[in-house]
């Protein structure tokens, strides 16, 4: 049940952590390069400033979504005292 519960606090932790991703992703892009980040869509790029942006930007987005859901699950247990998932890691 406590996961069934815990889907809309999930959702807007989600929804924070790209929002929040962008724009550290965007403050760090502008210390390392003026110009804006390169897209693949771009035509004239280099593709070194490509997969740099790239692997920044997927380096960054995956820190943030892992804080924001642990922190919202921790938030989600302290409140109803269930944790929303699986309390170990399984062994290998």
């Amino acid at each position: 049940m406590a996961k069934i519960l815990f889907i809309p606090v999930s959702i807007t932790a989600g929804l924070v952590a790209g929002v929040l991703g962008k724009k550290v992703f965007n403050t760090l892009w502008g210390v390392i390069d003026k110009e804006e980040p390169p897209d693949s869509k771009h035509r004239d790029i280099s593709w070194g400033r490509l997969l740099l942006a790239g692997a920044i930007q997927g380096a960054i987005f995956r820190a943030v979504k892992e804080a924001t859901d642990h922190a919202s699950r921790r938030a989600f247990y302290r409140t109803t005292g269930t944790w929303p998932g699986e309390k170990r890691p399984d062994p290998e």
